[in-house]
């Protein structure tokens, strides 16, 4: 009886469970952490002088270094493994997250924009490797029908971060002051670095994993041994590898999809609390509470477009309707948020970012399919490239979105441009990604 065999005769544990749940809190936070100045930008603003274009670029500081920073940080992961960089991510992002707290001591408006802009672009760099490591370890954990729900819960974490967090960091700017926001982020963050490399191993050191869940996840499709080859010192990843990936035009597909996908993200996370207070009137708290209702659409819709995803491939299937058929639908669901601009009541607005926050949701599957799209060798790398082109979003939306405002004093035209982005999603998705299937690297020669 070999091994596969004998793991069968055993109830597999669940332990790849435990394993999302941290993922899922990490991700929640991260997302937190990134919203931190637009939760107190009223404070920030007011006190130093700063306007809307000045908050924009301050905003996007962010995007410039995690999207530069995601090849690097994907290739680091395929090196070193996730276990590693995870640990270190999280606990670098905390620490400069707490450090912002610190600009609050100082008078002039220039060196305040110099170091939090700094600081901020040294929060994405640390925060950089944190979702393809996410994609990564769903990939070693998650049998591939379970990957598309797995993905999309812990993608889902985006959403849950402002239920989770947005209305606590509100009240504790109102109650204790806006640098207290930074600090109580970043000492969260910690925590969750020091508990990491108790939860982090791989399925086949987990000492909670039995060989049965290891086997289990082997026989559909999972890829337990990808930090075993990081661990010996990488499988000789190559960076040529890069020019291979862009040469897919399904890849260039699924890349140009999730840049859409992250315009209207980066409305909702971090213009949505502005937006309430800027365009609807609402005070830092009010908005905090206003953006909830939202975001719990937008956590239902995520949760859901994966239940959707795997159960279609359940039902016999193509992996390709199965991924395609949420994520378009999503994202057409999604474009009612130009109803916005039409609307006056504040019922009637929630209800409109409801509806698109929810359609955003559910078309977030882009995680899932780049874990069954990418080359096995250098699925970090892949997610990486993927997550770059995806937060190129957070800089554009950011400084568009700061100037439109300013010259326009108006919000009519921001959602003019995002909402524009979920159409160019859905046609990407539809006629340039073409049949999604896992990309095969070339053989050195």
């Amino acid at each position: 009886m070999n091994a596969v065999e004998k793991a069968a005769n055993h109830r597999p544990t669940r332990v790849r469970y435990l394993i999302l749940a941290f993922l899922f809190v990490v991700t929640a936070l991260t997302y937190a952490d990134r919203q931190t100045l637009t939760i107190v930008q009223k404070q920030v603003s007011g006190k130093f002088g700063f306007d809307p274009v000045v908050m924009g670029y301050l905003i996007s500081a962010f995007s410039w270094a995690y999207a530069a920073a995601q090849i690097p940080g994907g290739w680091l992961l395929d090196r070193f493994g996730a276990k590693r960089v995870y640990g270190w991510s999280i606990a670098l992002f905390s620490f400069f997250t707490l450090l912002q707290g610190l600009v609050g001591l100082l008078n002039a408006s220039a060196a305040v924009i110099v170091v939090m802009f700094g600081l901020r672009f040294l929060l994405g760099l640390a925060e950089a490797p944190t979702f393809p490591a996410n994609s990564r370890i769903v990939a070693t954990w998650f049998p591939t029908a379970e990957r598309g729900l797995a993905a999309a819960i812990f993608n889902s974490a985006q959403y849950a971060s402002t239920v989770m967090f947005v209305p606590v960091m509100g009240w504790v700017a109102q109650s204790f002051g806006w640098p207290q926001v930074f600090w109580f982020m970043g000492a969260l963050g910690i925590i969750l670095a020091l508990l990491w490399p108790r939860v982090g191993q791989g399925p086949r050191t987990h000492p909670l994993a039995n060989a049965a869940e290891v086997a289990e996840i082997e026989r559909g499709g999972g890829l337990p041994d990808l930090d075993v080859a990081a661990k010996n010192g990488g499988a000789g990843i190559r960076w040529s590898a890069v020019g291979e990936l862009l040469q897919s035009p399904m890849l260039l597909g699924i890349y140009l999809g999730q840049y859409c996908i992250n315009v209207l993200s980066t409305f909702f996370l971090l213009w949505l609390p502005i937006y309430f207070v800027q365009a609807r009137g609402l005070t830092t708290l009010e908005a905090g509470k206003a953006v909830v209702g939202p975001a719990l659409c937008g956590l239902a819709g995520g949760v859901w477009g994966g239940v959707i995803s795997d159960g279609l491939l359940r039902r016999g299937c193509s992996l390709t309707v199965a991924r395609k058929f949420p994520i378009v639908g999503g994202l057409l669901l999604s474009a009612c948020l130009i109803g916005c601009n039409y609307v006056q009541s504040e019922r009637a607005v929630i209800t409109l970012l409801c509806f698109a926050y929810f359609g955003k949701g559910v078309g977030s599957l882009g995680w899932s399919v780049v874990a069954d799209a990418s080359p096995k060798e250098i699925i970090g790398l892949s997610g990486g490239l993927f997550n770059m082109f995806g937060n190129v979003a957070g800089i554009t939306t950011s400084i568009v979105l700061g100037y439109s405002i300013k010259y326009s004093g108006a919000y009519n035209g921001a959602l003019w441009f995002v909402t524009a982005h979920a159409v160019i999603g859905v046609v990407s998705f539809l006629f340039v990604v073409g049949e999604i299937k896992r990309v095969e690297l070339r053989k050195k020669t």
